[in-house]
């Protein structure tokens, strides 16, 4: 089936030079679609050449392009179908299609423009919130989730995004208490686990309890997250051995999970026991190479034992990794303020 998606992606990729070179010599003829070529979608097509304002058809074959991960090419005819007819059932494939292509301020014009037409439209309204708190303005996506959450105040999942929207404004009190409410009225593990993060933050042992009930019903033993918030929770306290047992347990379900490596060699690095800590680096390292945190502590590591060039040299690699990591190129400034530039 993987073959047969590569050959596909191939084959429009060489029908979209073809059609670009074709428009180009005749700038008269209107633009066509890349689609009309492919055999495979001729029922389609040909439905759309006898009836080329059925906003359905379009919707099909866009769905029909997105089964088959041509995200780019459905996208003309999910816009297609919502410019001929601007309802939700055409508006929210459309905004998921925009989500895929990275298209997010695009997303959020639609959603806007959408959601005024029908602002009773719950599924819209928590789109356009989600995108309002993606975009970084968590303020216009609290208004509407309190909007949805007067409507019925049983809304879940407003309830959760709400909470999710005041964490993203510091307000961490109404955080917990609406995650409380909604956990309480649904023991759903997602919004246990947001509880006790927040809580593990707070060095609330009420983390503990929460993570330990959500670990009862884990017959499986395959869930992670308990444990790292546990983890963090000791980590908060200055229990750091008992931080590095949860970060182990994390690793045992799951050997690629980075974080635990970095929590855990950050516990032995407030331990001073750096040797541990550069081991537990390195092998969060190897697990994820392009992590600039891993060889920011390495570099801390060195530091902390006076190893001035190795330090500087892993923050160098830190800041290659992310441009913005002030920390790192403070601490490499201050080292030597000849490596404060690397990329210079």
């Amino acid at each position: 089936m993987s073959l047969l998606k590569n050959l596909l992606r191939l084959f429009w990729i060489i029908l979209l030079a073809t059609v670009a070179c074709k428009n180009r010599k005749d700038n008269s003829e209107s633009a066509v679609s890349p689609v009309e070529a492919i055999p495979a979608y001729k029922n389609l097509n040909d439905s759309l050449h006898l009836f080329p304002d059925d906003p359905r058809l379009y919707l099909r074959r866009a769905t029909r392009l997105t089964q088959d991960n041509a995200h780019e090419l459905a996208y003309a005819d999910f816009q297609k179908a919502f410019m001929l007819n601007p309802l939700p059932e055409y508006a929210l494939p459309f905004a998921a299609n925009l989500e895929i292509l990275g298209k997010h301020n695009e997303r959020l014009s639609l959603l806007e423009s959408i959601f005024r037409k029908f602002p009773d439209n719950p599924q819209l309204g928590r789109l356009l919130a989600e995108s309002y708190a993606s975009s970084g303005n968590a303020a216009q996506a609290l208004l509407i989730y309190n909007n949805l959450l007067v409507k019925d105040s049983m809304d879940l999942d407003a309830m959760y995004e709400k909470a999710l929207a005041l964490e993203q404004l510091k307000d961490t009190v109404q955080a917990i208490n609406t995650l409380l409410k909604a956990y309480g009225y649904q023991g759903v593990e997602t919004y246990g686990l947001e509880l006790a993060h927040l809580y593990a933050e707070l060095r609330n042992p009420r983390a503990l309890q929460i993570c330990d009930n959500i670990l009862k019903q884990d017959s499986a033993r395959q869930l992670i997250d308990p444990l790292f918030i546990k983890g963090i929770y000791y980590a908060n306290i200055k229990q750091y051995p008992k931080a590095i047992i949860e970060f182990d347990s994390c690793i045992a379900r799951d050997w690629k999970t980075t974080d635990a490596y970095l929590e855990k060699g950050r516990a032995y690095f407030f331990m001073k026991n750096y040797h541990a800590a550069m081991q537990t680096f390195n092998m969060a390292i190897t697990v994820t190479q392009t992590d600039p945190d891993a060889y920011f502590w390495l570099g801390r590591c060195y530091e902390a034992q006076q190893h001035k060039i190795e330090a500087i040299v892993n923050y160098r690699k830190a800041i290659a990794l992310d441009k913005d990591f002030k920390e790192a190129r403070q601490r490499m400034e201050n080292l030597d303020p000849g490596f404060a530039h690397p990329s210079q």
